[in-house]
């Protein structure tokens, strides 16, 4: 099926697959998945979500896409309680440790997809409802024929800004730098969202996000890490 694109100028985009489906579940992910998904899970046939009947409380809602093994998710919901967190991931054994541990925490501020994010934003996620949709070190497709499985496409970025509340921001960290080039230059065709950072392009990263084992993994090679935050500006503004 062929979206719109949210600029006449730009051309009509495919509906994006930005991941391969890989790696197996160990007995204690399945274990959590089984005992405690009915705690953590949600699902597509659950349609949007309602943040105060899911949380309990009125709290601003923060979604990370791809949180891989969970630990930047988990870390940020266990320091902020009062915030709503919801996580999307495609992989079950990440999906199945994420739920293990936040069990383990007892967090109450926490919900889990298993699915594509594109059919989560478009199923589930309310308009003009979230505070920050983070995407830490998404899958580059580095070679230019796989660019157009890259997550971050104009009819994506188009999406998610209607979600975003104003002020509300989209926060992209990678370590590859011809990415991060690549995501500054999406983000910029959308007149609605504004650069946070102080000088050139990219900001420093900020508190919340913690460094992981795949930040650490590009640094051992010699990469850099770059953060990309972009906030959503009041239309009459734009």
């Amino acid at each position: 099926m062929t979206e719109k694109n949210s600029s006449p100028d730009l051309p009509p985009q495919r509906e994006i697959k930005s991941f391969v489906l890989r790696g197996r579940i160990t007995k204690s992910q399945g274990k959590a998945l089984e005992e405690h998904w009915l705690d953590y899970g949600c699902s597509l046939e659950d349609g949007i979500l309602d943040p105060i009947e899911t949380f309990n409380q009125t709290g601003p809602t923060v979604v990370e896409i791809g949180f891989g093994n969970g630990d930047a998710l988990l870390h940020i919901a266990t320091q902020q309680p009062e915030v709503n967190f919801v996580g999307i991931e495609v992989h079950r054994p990440g999906v199945g440790r994420l739920v293990a541990e936040a069990e383990k925490e007892k967090l109450k501020n926490l919900k889990v997809y298993c699915d594509d994010a594109v059919e989560v934003f478009k199923k589930c996620i309310a308009d003009q409802s979230l505070e920050r949709v983070q995407i830490f070190f998404p899958d580059p497709w580095h070679k230019r024929k796989h660019h157009k499985r890259r997550l971050i496409q104009d009819s994506f970025v188009a999406l998610l800004m209607k979600k975003l509340v104003v002020g509300g921001e989209i926060h992209v960290a990678t370590d590859w730098q011809d990415y991060a080039k690549y995501v500054v230059k999406v983000l910029n065709r959308h007149s609605g969202l504004n650069n946070q950072a102080i000088e050139g392009d990219y900001c420093d990263r900020p508190e919340y996000r913690i460094d992981t084992k795949f930040e650490r993994r590009g640094i051992r090679k010699g990469h850099g890490v770059w953060d990309v935050i972009y906030k959503k500006i009041d239309p009459a503004a734009a």
